[in-house]
């Protein structure tokens, strides 16, 4: 069974309480980080790097939607669902925009929860087929990652250093003491950054673009087959 890794945002000590209560009943989400604001939330994710946030649509500051902006642009492979005590349509329309994968009401019961979680997070469309048939009609180019290696972060420039210097995924870790599993979501948004396929492929356009120093040798062999 695969473990992930949730950041919980909501301004409410209570409500994010209550979310931890009902993700801990299930062996399938570990709680990472507990934020209370939309900057918050933004800061968190770069730190650990969860692979599902919930956030709260109605927060001091930015805001959960324009949180959502943010994070999906500098780290799109994360999936976001939105929390809220409201069902306006509009609401689920707008989150959508800005790059979530769905919503959930904060009056539904537990079970409800555990069972949309698994669908977003094992990538079934947890949506009618009508609705999401509207929804693909509406916003057809709703989220796009960035193409340029400009929009990678200082941390992903240091893993995408150490990646193309032949370290593994475990070397990484614990070059920079952070998990495994940090390491593999920072690599995941790399490549989807770049729109590349794996790490073959990510030291190749590294070296090419001169992104990264050709003074270890590492990859002369590779480079000459």
């Amino acid at each position: 069974m695969s473990l992930f890794r949730v950041l919980i945002a909501d301004d409410s000590a209570h409500a994010r309480e209550a979310i931890n209560e009902i993700l801990a009943a299930d062996d399938s989400f570990e709680v990472v980080g507990q934020a209370a604001s939309g900057e918050e939330a933004v800061e968190m994710t770069e730190n650990l790097m969860p692979d599902l946030i919930l956030m709260d649509i109605q927060m001091q500051g930015i805001g959960g939607l324009e949180a959502t902006r943010q994070i999906k642009l500098q780290y799109p492979y994360v999936k976001i669902v939105i929390i809220t005590v409201s069902d306006d349509a509009s609401h689920l329309f707008e989150a959508l925009k800005q790059g979530a994968q769905g919503y959930l009401l904060k009056n539904l019961s537990p079970s409800t929860w555990i069972e949309y979680l698994r669908a977003i997070m094992s990538d079934e469309a947890p949506l009618s087929r009508e609705l999401a048939t509207q929804i693909l009609r509406e916003f057809p180019l709703a989220v796009k990652s960035p193409e340029h290696h400009e929009t990678l972060t200082n941390r992903e420039r240091e893993i995408l250093n150490w990646v193309a210097s032949g370290l593994t995924n475990k070397e990484i870790a614990a070059e920079l003491h952070i998990s495994d599993q940090t390491v593999k979501n920072h690599l995941k948004n790399i490549l989807q950054k770049l729109h590349l396929e794996n790490r073959v492929q990510l030291t190749r356009y590294a070296l090419e673009k001169g992104l990264v120093s050709r003074k270890q040798g590492l990859f002369t062999k590779l480079w000459k087959e």
